[in-house]
């Protein structure tokens, strides 16, 4: 198996989109018919927890340096947002995602239905650059969410995942808040399950299995998203808290290191208002993007979006 360690780009690729974008129709969310907290969430006490990890796989991303924290107690909910539910979002505020704003995302080659005129991502010539593909058209136009229901929202932008949050009555998570629910209560848990390493003959979660990014032998039984609450959950009844979409957080992307090339890392990230996200995703491989760990990190622009990239919210 090579080692990849110093690939980083298509695991969210960044539009940096510089055209500008119509401006959104005003979203008036304290006036919405909000849905109720749902009954389902978990309640997560407080206390000290730790952040990153002391072997870092990816220390570009900034894995490593472990930080001690303390959390006050808060409650997650244990899937992602789903079609069905940012749907309700929609028709109750009119609102408008980046993506239907701008009128292309993100899709990655496999879902792009033949004859659709695309541009190829030249870093990542399996990202295509999609007219008309958005939440309520994953692959492009013509194509729907019907019998996807259940599946992560995606094509959201963090711009997007915070306004939704906001109407929810709720928020998006930070990366402490995000680590010590997918560990279940298990201090330094490398995955949401424990230690055991997916595999493709043995997959414990919805990420690549196969050769990547032409052929997946489809051995978890998804190719792309897979319902909400796919898979085993952990100790906490948190549904795929890695894999299956990469989760929108609350803060800015930053390494937490104070040398040169931290600084000069953060700097840029700050100047390119990039954000962070955690948990990886279907596309995600030991071989080529071994980010679906609880440690794992990666970032994207604020207003992103991809056909891998979701978010849940806590209260």
């Amino acid at each position: 198996m090579s080692d990849n360690r110093e690939k980083k780009a298509g695991c969210c690729p960044s539009l940096h989109r510089s055209e500008p974008s119509p401006d959104q129709e005003p979203v008036h969310l304290e006036s919405a018919a909000r849905e109720a907290v749902p009954c389902r969430v978990v309640s997560i006490a407080g206390g000290i927890t730790t952040v990153g990890t002391t072997t870092p796989y990816l220390p570009q991303d900034g894995e490593g340096l472990v930080r001690t924290c303390r959390l006050k107690p808060y409650r997650i909910d244990p899937h992602a947002v789903t079609n069905a539910w940012f749907a309700q979002f929609v028709r109750a505020t009119g609102y408008r995602t980046d993506a239907e704003r701008f009128g292309w995302s993100l899709v990655f080659h496999a879902f792009v239905p033949e004859g659709t005129e695309v541009q190829r991502v030249v870093d990542t010539p399996w990202w295509m650059k999609v007219a008309g593909a958005n939440w309520k058209h994953p692959f492009g136009p013509g194509s729907s969410i019907e019998g996807l229901e259940d599946h992560p929202v995606t094509h959201v932008s963090w711009n997007d995942a915070v306004t939704f949050a906001k109407w929810a009555g709720g928020r998006l998570p930070m990366e402490a808040e995000w680590e010590h629910a997918a560990r279940g209560g298990v201090p330094g848990a490398k995955f949401p399950w424990g230690e055991a390493e997916p595999s493709d003959e043995a997959p414990l979660c919805n990420i690549w299995q196969g050769r990547f990014p032409d052929h997946n032998t489809l051995a978890d039984g998804f190719f792309g998203t897979a319902p909400v609450d796919s898979f085993k959950p952990n100790p906490l009844g948190l549904y795929n808290m890695v894999g299956n979409v990469w989760e929108w957080c609350a803060e800015p992307f930053r390494i937490h290191s104070v040398g040169a090339r931290a600084r000069k890392a953060n700097q840029a990230a700050a100047a390119a208002d990039m954000k962070l996200l955690k948990g990886g995703s279907y596309l995600c491989h030991r071989s080529y993007c071994y980010r679906y760990r609880i440690a794992a990190r990666t970032s994207a622009s604020a207003d992103s979006s991809t056909g891998h990239m979701g978010f849940r919210i806590v209260f």
